[in-house]
């Protein structure tokens, strides 16, 4: 029985993040590195990690190249909102002292980084890239889908491999922790890497005299990834406040109304800042200087953007390609206009 109302569970709760939190996702610093991955200097694995490391060279060089997709996936998904996943080259954990608190935004990182990281093993074993793994050997013989009886060929993304190697070499270190901030870190991992999964798809192709369908060829492949960052943006809007239950083992929500979280949703344990000003505690970097839309009435809009401070019009000139035409054969020529337009950015705090 929960003998403390839900609330003091809650702020119960956000204190104990504070007292345990710490920079996490010291595995992104990675992607730094480049193709020379070394294990000994990346800042903040565990020993588990660093084993990994050195076992798999070739996996954490195909992870260090992966993570520009995923952050270039969180900067679509946020490029018109106040916090627009902006990184810091300095930072080891690639965004800063955001990570300090138990935020949404927090928690999409972590969703997001776990999703990138299984799309992008799952492609490099089934475009041979890595010794340690290849296709999907499960996917055999025959099988039946809606249309009908199909034969497993080509090559099957192998998902599962590239799942398991993630919450193994991921999650190490919140399994380690298990403190508030890790149980929440390793929700959001896995919500993240079952998406992925969601959205494989099966693919066919038709064999049969004169391209009839007595005959189909079926594998298993990733959507692009841009419809598992379209989903966890949802999951994002969505995303569900909790509380540590009174065994710290899981998760409570932090008012009653609220639904309890599912496996797939995004969970957070404090409240976002606004983000409108540069605030070096919470991470914030601020508005000022960001491009708004002055017709807008969405969050890009100068007056969302900008958060009541006004902006500045600069008056610039733009190069682009009008008056296309084709020519026989096989060419399109274009003439370089000039544009005059005016960008709208958001004033500086004072």
């Amino acid at each position: 029985m929960n003998l403390l109302p839900s609330g003091v569970c809650f702020y119960l709760s956000v204190a104990i993040c504070w007292l345990t939190s710490r920079v996490d996702g010291s595995w992104w610093y990675m992607g730094t590195l480049g193709s020379q991955v070394m294990c000994d200097n990346i800042p903040g694995l565990i020993n588990k990690q660093r084993q990994l490391c050195r076992q798999h060279p070739k996996v954490m060089q195909a992870i260090g190249a992966g993570i520009k997709d995923w952050i270039g996936e969180c900067q679509h998904q946020f490029q018109n909102h106040r916090w627009n996943c902006n990184t810091m080259a300095r930072e080891h954990n690639l965004f800063g002292r955001l990570l300090l608190r138990s935020s949404r935004e927090a928690a999409f990182v972590h969703a997001i980084s776990s999703a990138g990281v299984v799309h992008t093993l799952s492609r490099a074993c089934s475009q041979g890239e890595l010794q340690s793994c290849s296709c999907d050997p499960t996917k055999k013989g025959s099988s039946r889908d809606a249309k009908g009886m199909f034969d497993w060929g080509g090559c099957s993304d192998h998902v599962e491999h590239a799942m398991r190697f993630s919450q193994s070499f991921i999650d190490a270190k919140e399994r380690k922790e298990r403190d508030a901030r890790a149980l929440m870190n390793l929700h959001n991992n896995r919500a993240g890497r079952k998406a992925v999964k969601r959205f494989m798809s099966l693919e066919c192709k038709c064999h049969g005299v004169s391209g009839s369908c007595s005959v189909r060829t079926c594998w298993l492949a990733l959507a692009d990834f841009r419809r598992t960052g379209n989903h966890l943006r949802r999951r994002y809007n969505g995303a569900v406040q909790v509380a540590m239950n009174q065994y710290g083992t899981g998760f409570t929500t932090a008012q009653r109304h609220f639904k309890r979280p599912s496996k797939n949703d995004l969970v957070y344990f404090e409240d976002s800042p606004d983000y409108c000003i540069r605030d070096q505690e919470s991470g914030s970097v601020g508005t000022g200087g960001r491009v708004c839309n002055r017709t807008s009435r969405a969050v890009d809009s100068c007056e969302v953007m900008c958060c009541g401070r006004g902006y500045d019009t600069t008056r610039v000139s733009r190069t682009t390609k009008c008056e296309c035409k084709f020519h026989w054969c096989c060419a399109v020529h274009c003439r370089d206009c000039n544009q005059e337009m005016d960008v709208h950015t958001c004033k500086a705090q004072t």
